[in-house]
């Protein structure tokens, strides 16, 4: 069933848990992600980011992700991820996508504020929750890294801004990066808390993968109610075509799609299941 960001996060905080957000930005993704979380009954998140157009347009893999999350037997918010431009966001209310992440963190704070505002009065209109970020990670999400590390959000900071800007979910930094991890983070889940507590909102965490499951269950303790999750989710998919080429001669191209979608949907109901708080 498709519920918008706001309503599948307030299940989160009934429950104490964090819903997994995906990418999928192709049909091996998806299907991963919807099965698993159909097989244990949690709510999931699918996400198509910007910087994923090359991979798959919006215009395509979006009305395809709607279909399928009215069709899931799970509630199922389709959101767009990362998203520094409005028209984009626009694209994708249109479509019907029911949450969405304005991305300012690059920007001056009062700019971020008031595009963040914009962007959250132009997706009430179509009943749409809004995520924001303020800080910065230490790789953006590309996976470059940012030259100075990460920013750490202030939680008096954060307070202001989420009241001012009026956003349903924030994402604040407090020590993760996107993309592989060369060594273990160093997580400041106390910030989490504070910022959670001050603010009252549901707190997000990107660069999600790669995070030990005790790591999680802290995160998810202190408030986190979304962790963006992909990277690691993928090269489990690359893994298991790496593996059924090296073991035997494959002729159709699908053989290593599914082998890949396999992997991935393994990969990612363990992460759910330790999100959702499932032995």
């Amino acid at each position: 069933m498709l519920l918008n960001l706001k309503e599948i996060l307030d299940l989160c905080e009934k429950k104490g848990i964090a819903a997994g957000a995906f990418n999928t930005p192709n049909l091996e993704c998806l299907n991963a992600v919807l099965d698993a979380a159909e097989s244990i009954g949690v709510p999931v998140i699918i996400s198509h980011a910007e910087l994923h157009e090359t991979v798959s347009k919006l215009s395509v893999i979006g009305p395809i992700m709607v279909n399928a999350a009215k069709s899931s037997k799970v509630p199922v918010c389709v959101h767009l991820d990362h998203c520094e431009s409005l028209d984009y966001m626009k694209e994708a209310l249109e479509i019907g996508f029911t949450g969405v992440m304005y991305d300012g963190s690059t920007l001056p704070y009062e700019e971020n504020l008031l595009n963040t505002k914009e962007a959250v009065r132009i997706a009430k209109s179509f009943n749409c929750g809004v995520e924001a970020e303020l800080g910065a990670l230490a790789s953006r999400e590309s996976g470059h890294k940012h030259a100075g590390g990460p920013v750490y959000t202030e939680p008096e900071e954060a307070l202001s801004f989420c009241r001012d800007s009026a956003i349903d979910a924030f994402a604040p930094s407090f020590g993760t990066a996107h993309g592989i991890y060369k060594s273990k983070p160093m997580l400041d889940f106390d910030r989490v808390k504070t910022i959670h507590d001050l603010t009252g909102l549901p707190l997000v965490m990107h660069g999600g993968s790669g995070v030990s499951d005790e790591d999680y269950r802290k995160g998810i303790k202190s408030g986190l109610r979304k962790i963006n999750y992909y990277t690691y989710m993928s090269r489990a998919g690359s893994n298991a075509v790496r593996e059924l080429l090296e073991k035997q001669d494959v002729t159709f191209f699908h053989d290593l799609a599914l082998a890949a979608e396999n992997a991935m949907r393994e990969n990612a109901l363990h992460a759910m299941k330790v999100f959702a708080g499932i032995e």
